[in-house]
C-alpha cells in the first residue's frame, strides 16, 4: 500500500497537511480572560499564562497582555493569533471584566466596547443580547464553574468581554449586514481558528479523497467544519478516513471526486452555506458568495408557498431566519444543492445526497441520494 493508504485522514490530517499554523477564536480568548479575570477575583493573582480547556480537549495556555484588579472587579486581556489565517481580529486585544453578583445571579454577559448587539432576529443570540456566540458563552460559564470549584467562589458573575477596536474592526465583517452593531462577534465553536490557503486546503481534500479510495471507502463526506462533521457520523457511521473538511471548497471536492470517482458523496453543511451551493456558488466564503433570499424565495414559490411567504422569506435577515419562515426550505435546498453538485460531476459514477443542519447540528432539510 502507498503512501495516501498508510495516512490517516480526516480533519487534522488535512490540516497537518496544510503546513498551516492554527490559531485561536474569539471565544477561547474571551474564555481565557474569564478565567484569569475570576481567578484574580478570587485568589489576588493572575495565572500567567493562563490554560483553559476547549470542547475537544486540547489545552492552550495564553499570556495575558492586560491585567487589572480592584476590590470589585478584574479585568484579564489576551491577544489573538489567528495562526496562518487571514482573519481580520489576528492581533486584537479581547478582554474580559469579571464583577462578582449576588448569590442566585449565574453568568450574566454584557457587551463592552467593541463587542456588538444584537438588533435584528435570524442569529442564534436574541434581539438585545451581546453578540457573544453560545458555544463561547458555554466556555465561559463552564470555566467560570471551575474556578469557583476550585478557589470557593459561589459563580455568580457579570462578564463584559470587550475587542480593542472592534467596532472599527467591525465594519470589514458581515455583522453590521446581519444587524449586529457596535462591533465584533464573540465567535468558535472548536475554540481553534483552521487556517485556509485556497491551494493548501485544496490540496489537503485531493489527498484526503485519495485516503479514503486507499483506505477502500466507498462513502465519504464533504462537510463545511466540525459540527457537520458530527452530525455525518452519527448519521452513517462513517469513519474518520471516511471524513473530507472540505471548508468552503464545495467545488474543490466535486471537481476531485468526478476525476476519482467513490461510490457516494455526502455533502453536510449549514442550510445558509449549502443554499449558496444550490444557487450555482462552488466557493461558499462569504467573502466570495452571499446567501441569495431572492433564490430561496423562488424556491419557495416553486414549491407552493404563497406570495405573502415568499416576499417574507425574500425580506428575511438570514439563511436560517427564512428557513425558520418556511421550514419546508431546508429539504428544497438539499435537492437543489444534490442537483448543482450533480451537475458538477458531470455523469461521474457517484451518487450524492445532501444534509443541511443548523448551528446545533440538527438536521433542518435532506434529500435521497441520486
Amino acid at each position: 500500500m502507498g503512501e495516501a493508504g498508510g495516512a490517516k485522514g480526516g480533519r487534522g490530517a488535512q490540516l497537518k497537511h496544510t503546513g498551516l499554523r492554527p490559531g485561536w477564536t474569539t471565544g477561547a480568548c474571551a474564555t481565557g480572560a474569564t478565567t484569569a479575570a475570576y481567578t484574580a477575583l478570587l485568589t489576588g493573582d493572575f495565572p500567567d499564562p493562563v490554560t483553559i480547556t476547549l470542547p475537544k480537549g486540547q489545552t492552550p495556555a495564553f499570556a495575558l497582555a492586560a491585567e487589572e484588579l480592584t476590590g470589585e472587579h478584574a479585568v484579564a486581556g489576551i491577544v489573538k493569533d489567528a495562526g496562518d489565517d487571514p482573519d481580520v481580529t489576528h492581533g486584537a486585544l479581547v478582554r474580559a471584566s469579571v464583577r462578582l453578583l449576588p448569590a442566585g445571579s449565574g453568568v450574566v454577559f454584557r457587551a463592552g466596547s467593541g463587542v456588538g448587539t444584537v438588533t435584528r432576529p435570524g442569529l442564534p443570540l436574541a434581539v438585545g443580547e451581546p453578540a457573544i456566540n453560545p458555544v463561547p458563552r458555554q466556555m465561559m460559564r463552564d470555566h467560570v464553574a471551575a474556578v469557583a470549584e476550585r478557589h470557593g467562589g459561589r459563580g455568580d458573575v457579570e462578564i463584559t468581554v470587550s475587542v480593542d477596536h472592534g467596532e472599527e474592526i467591525a465594519r470589514s465583517t458581515w455583522n453590521p449586514r446581519l444587524g449586529i452593531l457596535g462591533g465584533l462577534s464573540i465567535l468558535g465553536t472548536t475554540g481553534i481558528v483552521v487556517p485556509y490557503s485556497c491551494s493548501a486546503w485544496i490540496d489537503s481534500i485531493r489527498r484526503g479523497v485519495d485516503v479514503a479510495r486507499a483506505a477502500g471507502r466507498t462513502h465519504v463526506a464533504g462537510c463545511t467544519g466540525s459540527t457537520s462533521e458530527k452530525t455525518v457520523v452519527a448519521e452513517y457511521g462513517l469513519p474518520e478516513d471516511a471524513l473530507l473538511d472540505m471548508g468552503d471548497f464545495a467545488g474543490a471536492v466535486l471537481k476531485y471526486v468526478r476525476r476519482h470517482p467513490v461510490d457516494r458523496l455526502t455533502i453536510c453543511g449549514g442550510f445558509a452555506k449549502l443554499s449558496k451551493l444550490a444557487a450555482g456558488h462552488l466557493d461558499l466564503h462569504s467573502a466570495r458568495s452571499q446567501v441569495d433570499k431572492s433564490f430561496l424565495a423562488g424556491l419557495a414559490a416553486g414549491a407552493g408557498a404563497g406570495a405573502q411567504v415568499a416576499a417574507a422569506v425574500a425580506d428575511a435577515n438570514t439563511g436560517l431566519a427564512a428557513l425558520q419562515l418556511w421550514p419546508p426550505l431546508g429539504d428544497l435546498v438539499a435537492a437543489t444543492a444534490r442537483d448543482e453538485a450533480l451537475r458538477v460531476l458531470r455523469g461521474a459514477p457517484v451518487q450524492v445526497d445532501v444534509l443541511c443542519i443548523d448551528r446545533a447540528g440538527t438536521v433542518v432539510g435532506r434529500c435521497a441520494p441520486r
